[in-house]
């Protein structure tokens, strides 16, 4: 059984065959799809997916920072009313990205401390998203943190001095396509990473591993992630699978 704890399923580059998408994903033994929101725009597809598959794609709630503009404030009342209804698993996409852009920068730090409290209001874990941003993510979750706050730093790129911090605030790391990328040095990196901090990912339709790269990504890939990180530790698929599964089915409370 695997577990692809971050996918954006519900999006239009699945329109034409998304359900082919979901059955090979379930047929590699993909059980659980986490269907991270992007913002308001991208609601209806995730509710109405989640609705289609309400074992396999799961949904969270939240404001992805790139989406994070002058009128931010309206929609995190949304989100609020929304984790409300006890249908979401989690509260992400959030965090902060000053890759693309600076200039909404303390709209950003505002809206994912906010967010940070109704995870810990709701007592659901988080989905954390940052580019160019680590110190200032790492800081707002120390402060913010409690027994109540815990989650997933996405998409973790980053040092194993980084990757130690993440794990000393007892947070997870989600692993994706990334880590089968030869020039990125990844793999070196969770090679000293123990598996006890890892999840699978695909994030979905980005971030496409090897030896599908250049290609749309999909969720039945995340085994190629299993594979390249089972090569990089010398240890078995079967090893990061059943681990790695671990670790998201406690992270997120689900029905294993």
């Amino acid at each position: 059984m695997l577990i692809d704890s971050h996918t954006h399923l519900y999006l239009d580059n699945f329109k034409d065959d998304r359900s082919s998408v979901i059955e090979r994903a379930l047929q590699e033994g993909v059980r659980y799809m986490l269907l991270p929101n992007i913002d308001a725009d991208s609601v209806d597809d995730l509710e109405h997916l989640h609705q289609q598959y309400p074992n396999n794609c799961l949904p969270m709630m939240g404001l992805h920072p790139t989406s994070v503009d002058a009128d931010y404030e309206s929609f995190l009342g949304k989100i609020d009313e929304k984790l409300a209804s006890s249908q979401y698993i989690a509260v992400g996409e959030i965090g902060i990205d000053l890759y693309w852009d600076k200039s909404h920068q303390e709209e950003q730090l505002d809206a994912f401390r906010r967010q940070l409290k109704m995870a810990k209001k709701y007592k659901l874990p988080v989905s954390i998203h940052t580019r160019d941003a680590f110190e200032m993510v790492y800081q707002t979750v120390k402060e913010e943190l409690t027994d109540d706050l815990h989650g997933v730093f996405h998409c973790f790129g980053g040092s194993l001095k980084e990757a130690g911090r993440i794990a000393d605030l007892g947070f997870k790391m989600g692993i994706g396509g990334v880590v089968t990328f030869k020039k990125a040095g990844l793999a070196e990196i969770v090679k000293d990473i123990p598996l006890q901090h890892l999840v699978l990912e695909t994030d979905a339709p980005f971030l496409t591993p090897a030896p599908h790269r250049g290609k749309r990504n999909e969720s039945s890939y995340v085994k190629h992630i299993a594979l390249k990180i089972a090569e990089a530790k010398g240890c078995s698929f079967e090893e990061v699978s059943e681990i790695s599964t671990q670790n998201a089915v406690a992270v997120f409370n689900l029905n294993n």
